[in-house]
């Protein structure tokens, strides 16, 4: 063979980021009403604390279990995002995120159903709950998409 019909070819790396986008930047009207919500909902469930004729220790109670809820949420959809986007979590953690927002939300359910409360105030915490452990996943998962996107923009 002839050493003429062989072409060198060069390569070039190419820095890429980490970070991935799904190309979809979210609007400005899904991030108010992300934020919203989740106010509405936290605001709606402390006003409730606060105004109820709870002892003290029930009202401390009810208020950690929703801040045991929101973290718990949010690491799950962290935990979710990050596999998806092939981003290594480990077993155990992916794990404890799970079963720490199923027990929140058990936490909430045997609260209300031994608490001497009228039914429709059980059913408003539990719909506040419910609304504000959503809403922060969405306000959560906004608050990556725009993070993504401005990196992205800035490379």
């Amino acid at each position: 063979m002839n050493s003429e019909n062989f072409e060198t070819v060069e390569t070039k790396k190419v820095k890429t980021s980490t970070n991935r986008t799904n190309g979809f930047k979210p609007t400005p009207a899904f991030i108010g009403a992300a934020w919203a919500s989740l106010g509405v909902g936290l605001i709606s469930y402390c006003v409730g604390l606060w105004n109820s004729d709870m002892l003290l220790n029930e009202k401390g109670y009810y208020f950690t279990v929703i801040l045991f809820g929101l973290f718990s949420a949010i690491s799950v959809q962290k935990c979710v995002r990050d596999r998806a986007e092939g981003i290594e979590v480990t077993d155990i953690y992916y794990g404890l995120s799970w079963f720490t927002t199923v027990a929140a939300l058990i936490l909430l359910v045997v609260g209300l159903r031994n608490a001497d409360l009228a039914l429709s105030e059980k059913g408003f915490y539990g719909m506040s709950f419910t609304l504000s452990l959503f809403s922060s996943i969405s306000v959560q998962k906004n608050t990556r998409d725009l993070k993504a996107i401005n990196n992205a923009e800035q490379l």
